[in-house]
């Protein structure tokens, strides 16, 4: 069963041009690589064309990751989003109760942390679902011993 990916406007073309260059500029230029590394002759021994091989075969997953990413994608229009809980599509300003960190968060169905999204599905993020300001989101950490982590959440705003 594929699950739905829940993005923004501006994420999903961020994630199509990254499929897009990959399906051209990435695939012609391992193409160029392994006619380069043929032309060294014995592909038993090349390890040139052994070494471009890896790389398109992780090229290809990457493809195939995104394409499947995208195949079942909900786009969120922030101007229609809640903010009385913490919902998809909302940024959510925290406050970790242990370390006094403050982090701001979109919680998406897809991406990546650097790029300040917060999965739905992760730990923080199931966490942090339907609690309003002022709440705590309690969660057991996935990493070293196990101990319970607490959120504050500070704010809640669409962009």
């Amino acid at each position: 069963m594929n699950k739905q990916t829940i993005l923004t406007q501006e994420h999903y073309d961020d994630l199509m041009s990254q499929l897009e260059k990959l399906r051209t500029i990435g695939r012609d230029d391992i193409a160029e690589k392994l006619r380069i590394a043929r032309s060294y002759g014995d592909l038993s021994e090349n390890a040139e064309y052994n070494e471009t091989m890896d790389e398109q075969a992780k090229m290809e997953a990457q493809i195939s990751k995104l394409e499947e990413e995208l195949r079942n994608v909900t786009i969120i229009d922030h101007t229609e989003v809640e903010t009385d809980v913490v919902r998809l599509g909302a940024y959510v300003k925290t406050k970790d109760l242990i370390h006094g960190d403050i982090e701001t968060h979109q919680i998406l169905g897809t991406g990546r942390l650097e790029d300040g999204i917060l999965l739905d599905t992760s730990p923080l993020g199931k966490a942090l679902l339907g609690k309003a300001a002022g709440e705590v989101a309690e969660f057991f950490s996935p990493v070293g011993n196990g101990k319970i982590m607490r959120f504050e959440v500070v704010e809640i705003y669409v962009n």
